[in-house]
């Protein structure tokens, strides 16, 4: 099981483009941002691929991902009962293996807070589609209570009456959904037919999550979106063919279904555990030990709240000072690039003290080249959309760097982290609604890929890093960026 980001693919080096008034990295991530016209089947299978990837956060970071993988590789019953299930539908048993880890960890007990039951994770109106019983009665709760007689007489002894309650609930008689060997051939015979319907096995796992009706929009809507062979339509095209900028229309369908419950990921995420129920065959030992990659060292909550909080580790904070911070300028933290406009960024941050301000503007070359390729593909995609009456603003910094001392005392949250200089802060809240709209979408592009991480800070600041994997790409960045600004300088 891969976890590391592979460049390879998706890696090009250009000839730099763009225009001459702001800074254009000739290192470039193919397929990110504003890049969605011409998108060739190997740089979407890479991209695919890498989307699968960073599923793997989500699911291993769950702590039943270990008890859960144990539960669907070496319960037997089960087994037979999936192997049997995909034979008669045609589907892979490693998919309907999959479906059940992600939906209930195996459990056939396993019931969702929103309604759907089972191993399989049915909901009621789909249990019936799939000729499950699910048989529920009316009952009645009976309570009595002792309520005081009113008097009119203030000095009367008091006196009660008891009154009875009905309180209806609903009891059920039989649930299909509870019985495996009910629903897990139901569950694969209904995939098998989604298949049929849809032209696509991609398609039938989408719509398992989000629901006919919804993948038939989608489907619609990818069938006529620009740029997508009609003998292409998968879900991965759909996913990636889209921006604020190109196919609009299904860019906006798409965030609309991720609002509500994010399941156009769904169909990697089935892949990713996939690949994870295989490791787990291959080697529980080495599954195991990828769990533990998944633990945050500073979250003491059931699960790792983010991907930064994973990535970051306590000895990558040793910024405990503004002594510190000098000692590792030039090489752990490098001073940002001061050219708004040429850049794209503009530096807020505010020190301690004033005498402390070229401390506070430093950071990583990482964390600098990923702000600044950040800003160079929002702008990209912002000046694609064409917004009327709204200008670009470069990004406003408010973090960068900053001293542990510091941090404790100013901020709570994700404060500490930036005693790794790895993590900036941008403040969005005056930022033209396309700009704003363009740095989600790039943040998201490079997220979904493995790329970076970022969470909400406060009401209107985004916490931001990049993974491990990819900091010497984005020190690439940094230092294309430093030596454009030292040829400027020279020729000034």
């Amino acid at each position: 099981m891969r976890v590391a980001v592979p460049f390879i693919l998706t890696l090009a080096i250009v000839a730099r483009a763009g225009s001459p008034e702001f800074f254009a990295p000739a290192h470039r991530i193919s397929g990110i941002g504003v890049e969605r016209d011409d998108l060739s089947q190997e740089l979407l299978e890479a991209r695919t691929d890498l989307m699968i990837q960073s599923q793997t956060f989500g699911i291993m970071r769950e702590p039943q991902a270990v008890a859960g993988a144990r539960r669907v590789t070496t319960d037997k019953a089960l087994g037979s009962l999936i192997r049997s299930a995909a034979a008669r539908s045609g589907l892979p048993a490693t998919l309907l293996e999959a479906i059940a880890y992600l939906e209930s960890w195996g459990d056939a007990t396993a019931a969702s807070p929103a309604g759907p039951k089972g191993i399989m994770q049915i909901s009621t109106a789909t249990a019936r589609d799939m000729g499950l019983r699910v048989v529920t009665a009316t009952r009645y709760k009976i309570t009595r209570e002792k309520v005081p007689i009113p008097s009119k007489n203030r000095n009367a002894k008091p006196r009660y009456k008891t009154v009875t309650h009905k309180t209806p609930y609903v009891a059920t008689l039989r649930d299909d959904r509870l019985i495996p060997s009910r629903a897990v051939p139901a569950a694969a015979h209904y995939l098998a037919g989604m298949e049929q319907r849809f032209g696509g096995r991609d398609w039938a796992i989408f719509a398992y999550h989000c629901g006919q009706g919804c993948v038939g929009e989608m489907l619609d809507l990818t069938r006529r979106a620009r740029g997508i062979p009609k003998d292409r339509v998968t879900v991965p095209r759909m996913f990636f063919s889209s921006s604020p900028a190109w196919n609009r229309e299904l860019y906006q369908a798409i965030q609309q279904q991720m609002q509500r419950d994010y399941s156009p990921t769904y169909y990697f995420r089935v892949l990713c555990a996939e690949r994870l129920l295989a490791l787990y065959r291959r080697d529980p030992a080495a599954f195991a030990a990828l769990s533990l990659q998944y633990k945050s060292e500073f979250s003491t909550a059931y699960r790792a709240p983010h991907r930064l909080s994973v990535w970051l580790k306590r000895d990558d904070l040793v910024f405990h000072s503004c002594e510190d911070i000098r000692a590792g300028l030039g090489s752990r933290v490098v001073k940002a690039l001061d050219r708004p406009e040429y850049f794209g960024y503009r530096l807020k941050v505010t020190p301690d003290q004033p005498e402390n301000l070229e401390f506070f503007q430093a950071a990583s070359p990482a964390a600098i080249g990923t702000l600044t390729y950040i800003a160079f593909e929002t702008r990209r995609l912002f000046e694609a959309m064409h917004p009327e009456s709204q200008r670009f603003q470069p990004l406003p910094v408010v973090s960068l760097v900053e001293p542990e001392s510091y941090a404790n005392q100013l901020r709570g949250g994700e404060a500490l982290a930036h005693c790794s200089g790895q993590v900036f802060d941008i403040d969005y809240s005056g930022l033209p609604p396309a700009e704003l709209e363009s740095l989600r979408f790039v943040l998201d592009d490079l997220g979904w890929d493995g790329y970076l991480g970022f969470i909400e800070e406060g009401r209107d600041s985004l916490h931001i890093g990049c993974s491990p994997a990819s900091r010497d790409f984005f020190a690439a960045v940094f230092e294309e960026a430093a030596d454009k600004q030292a040829g400027d300088l020279l020729d000034r």
